[in-house]
């Protein structure tokens, strides 16, 4: 059955989302697994949803010596871990708008995980609604996934890829805040100002922060409104290659699911290197 909320949003991929009502009315299903993925990795502890499992963004997601995200058999016994197999269908939450959910999902789509929804309003939305909260961790019990080799050829982008974009005039959108965007911050205010010798832009780049993607109480606009923002101001179309970047690549995971699954965009690449990558290398082209 069709989840009305969302189906009235007219997105592209309307089942890539779920609303509050939809996941309450799920949440003794044992074909779902609700995942909630934090900023704040300690929030989960705090309390989260009924049967909500925690994805660390650091430790789970992100290799521990080198800079790239975990290998196939980290993954395959992450997701084991978590009870997850083919036919469970994911939830995957948190705060910031989902930011770090969308940084969640966007890795499990590098190892052709598919069926994985966003909660739509996050952890804000269904804490506003006085929905029902806990500090039970379950258990569950592991699954016998098998992991593909992850995939970063179709949604990832690296810097030598953007570097050839750019050569070609691609389309670039760099969803950090105005001033990241200006160089006059490297990182988003209250937040350290480290991480790039450089600050600004990448050539040719338009300036969408991602947060304008989401309305204030965390859910995502509708279609028509994000095809206002990113067609109408910033000159996208469905059928450009667009590279998205940030300052490490969360952020700009909010991004490529919007233009991926909201509004249907066939070629959108997360360039997770971003700026941290770029605003640190030798003779890249930077404009302000």
């Amino acid at each position: 059955m069709a989840d009305q909320e969302i189906s009235a949003k007219h997105y592209a991929h309307p089942d890539a989302l779920v609303s509050t009502q939809w996941l309450a009315d799920h949440l003794g299903d044992a074909n779902v697994r609700i995942l909630e993925s934090d900023e704040d990795v300690l929030l989960y502890d705090s309390g989260h949803i009924p049967g909500a499992l925690k994805i660390d963004w650091h430790s789970d997601l992100n290799d521990q010596l080198q800079r790239d995200y975990v290998s196939r058999e980290e993954f395959q016994a992450l997701v084991r871990r978590l009870g997850i197999d083919t036919s469970t269908t994911v939830v995957l939450y948190g705060d910031k708008n989902n930011w770090w959910a969308t940084y969640a999902l966007w890795v499990f789509q590098l190892f052709g995980v598919r069926n994985v929804k966003i909660l739509d309003g996050g952890r804000a939305k269904w804490e506003a609604e006085g929905r029902e909260m806990s500090t039970d961790v379950p258990s569950v019990e592991p699954s016998s996934f098998v992991a593909p080799e992850r995939d970063d050829a179709s949604i990832r982008a690296f810097m030598s890829d953007v570097r050839d974009h750019v050569n070609a005039h691609g389309k670039l959108i760099d969803v950090r805040s105005p001033d990241e965007y200006s160089g006059k911050k490297l990182h988003m205010p209250d937040y350290p100002q480290e991480g790039a010798m450089r600050g600004g832009h990448i050539p040719n780049a338009k300036s969408v922060p991602w947060a304008r993607a989401a309305n204030a109480d965390g859910t995502f606009k509708s279609a028509e409104e994000l095809r206002a923002i990113y067609e109408g101001e910033a000159g996208l179309d469905a059928k450009d290659d667009v590279v998205a970047y940030c300052r490490i690549g969360e952020r700009s995971s909010h991004t490529w699911f919007v233009l991926s699954y909201l509004l249907g965009y066939e070629k959108v690449r997360n360039y997770d290197g971003s700026w941290t990558e770029w605003g640190n290398a030798v003779r890249a082209p930077i404009e302000k």
